[in-house]
């Protein structure tokens, strides 16, 4: 799972897209994935914080069941175990 996570993750990430905004900061964010953005002074703070922010989604995004979408072919799911 941890190479499927990472694959995932990187993936998402290429979908990024940046602005420099009037104020001179960066604001990135990844389409398809609601919610999921960030804002910082440089690009590469912009980028740190977007994945950071695209990891914890992931992990609530799990938690709470919800379909998250299909990157680069990689599905995430959490299998329920029969009770």
């Amino acid at each position: 799972m941890n190479m499927l996570l990472t694959n995932y993750i990187q993936g998402a990430m290429r979908r990024a897209t940046y602005e420099i905004l009037p104020d001179n900061t960066y604001y990135g964010e990844i389409p398809g994935f609601q919610g999921v953005y960030a804002n910082a002074p440089t690009l590469e703070a912009c980028r740190e914080t977007l994945q950071e922010v695209l990891e914890g989604w992931i992990i609530l995004g799990l938690r709470l069941g919800h379909t998250l979408p299909v990157v680069d072919g990689i599905s995430l799911t959490v299998e329920q175990e029969a009770v």
